[in-house]
């Protein structure tokens, strides 16, 4: 899940290679939501054994409302820092 900053636009996808997809975030490189609203930062992420379950994870995620998202994000992040660097 990336963010433009703290509580602010929320970005969720999936990707089989997290590094690069948030490089691309980050530069600029894809046209789209993530570029249009500047969601550069990483704020969550999950890892799991097949794209078939990180796909319905993304989806399940998707349609909650705003306000589970913000929880998961902050039992994970308390402070929403950048978790690029980290990977």
């Amino acid at each position: 899940m990336m963010a433009n900053q703290r509580n602010g636009t929320l970005y969720i996808g999936v990707t089989s290679d997290l590094i690069t997809r948030v490089w691309q975030h980050k530069n600029k490189i894809c046209e789209g939501f993530s570029k249009l609203h500047n969601t550069n930062k990483l704020i969550y992420y999950e890892t799991h054994d097949t794209m078939y379950s990180a796909i319905t994870r993304e989806k399940q995620i998707k349609k909650w409302n705003r306000l589970w998202k913000i929880r998961l994000i902050e039992e994970f992040n308390p402070n929403w820092e950048d978790k690029y660097e980290s990977l």
